[in-house]
């Protein structure tokens, strides 16, 4: 007669055999630190233009809402590894226009993927696609309401509207990063957002917003495409990139609903801005910097002097933008450097 002892470990060894020849079964890394590498070290492969969600235009003749589909590009390390990191990028173009593919973009995706993260571009909507003055679905009626009475143009109003329809995608674009973890080989507790420009707008309010926001202020009545967007997922955001943007987004937000979203749980941040930039003023940059000051959160504000709007090969100290946004990362995450 066997002891005790020995049938507890032969049912031990009988479940691991059992688990480790489940093929099956998806391997959970989540509680181990990611590794990247100082050097480009790996081939990158590209997936790109996948369908990461619907939202609504109203881009045809007659204005009636039509279902559009919105892409992003995937650049990722050619190796094994089961639990790499994430970096997120939504483009600039003053919430009008703009491409997921401009050049600086790829080579940024292809600079973080040669050093073992997951590089995500995505496309959102612009005011390129709302026809006409009818914006139901695109943005609650609150937004719409505010934004047209207090715009200074039709113009503006359009912006101010494609700013919630943005904000709305790009969540989306997130929540799916998470729903296909598996598939890329995410550790979703390593996730990095950043953009440019009007990215970096975008970027801030991914990073400080709550989850529901620029989300549930849409009824599916209003918005059927909100199904499309895993709506069940949820992330947490360890780090913000921010190039040259700013807080205006959650400040129109505060506006319309009365909330300030800022608090000391919110993501840390980096920002690189030119210190003569017409376009969205430096001040932006320190107004964000003294709001994380306040809060005790670190933020680390490089100022690119003399440079104005979009210096995307500027340099601080012979490095360049994607070697300073690499040692952010790489210190604050605390990731394995080989």
């Amino acid at each position: 007669m066997k002891s005790p002892i020995l049938i507890s470990s032969l049912i031990v060894m009988a479940i691991i055999l059992l688990v480790a020849c489940n093929t099956d079964q998806p391997v959970i890394h989540n509680n181990e630190v990611p590794i990247v590498t100082l050097e480009s070290s790996y081939e990158v492969l590209s997936d790109l233009d996948i369908v990461y969600a619907d939202g609504l235009s109203h881009s045809g003749a007659d204005g009636t809402p039509v279902e559009m589909p919105q892409r992003l590009d995937i650049y990722s390390p050619d190796n094994n590894a089961p639990h790499r990191p994430v970096f997120m990028f939504v483009h600039g173009g003053g919430f009008q226009g703009g491409t997921k593919t401009k050049p600086e973009i790829v080579d940024m995706g292809h600079y973080f993927a040669s050093r073992g993260w997951v590089f995500v571009s995505v496309d959102y909507r612009t005011t390129s696609d709302f026809g006409g003055t009818d914006f139901r679905g695109i943005a609650p009626q609150d937004w719409i309401d505010y934004t047209i009475a207090n715009a200074s143009t039709p113009d503006e109003a359009r912006t101010s509207i494609a700013m919630y329809a943005a904000q709305r995608d790009a969540k989306a674009a997130l929540r799916w990063i998470v729903a296909n973890e598996d598939e890329y080989k995410i550790n979703p507790e390593y996730i990095t957002v950043g953009g440019a420009s009007a990215g970096g707008i975008t970027t801030i309010a991914l990073g400080i917003s709550d989850q529901g926001d620029f989300r549930d202020e849409i009824p599916l009545s209003d918005d059927p495409t909100l199904n499309t967007t895993n709506l069940t997922e949820t992330y947490t955001i360890r780090s913000m990139i921010d190039f040259w943007g700013g807080n205006v987004k959650l400040e129109l937000f505060d506006s319309v609903y009365g909330l300030d979203r800022y608090d000391a749980d919110d993501p840390e941040l980096f920002i690189a801005h030119g210190t003569l930039d017409p376009t969205v003023l430096y001040a932006e940059a320190t107004e964000l910097d003294s709001i994380y000051q306040s809060l005790g959160i670190y933020c680390n504000l490089v100022p690119l002097e003399g440079e104005g709007h979009g210096p995307w090969n500027a340099t601080v100290d012979d490095k360049s933008l994607a070697q300073m946004v690499f040692d952010f990362i790489t210190d604050r995450q605390s990731l394995s450097i080989e």
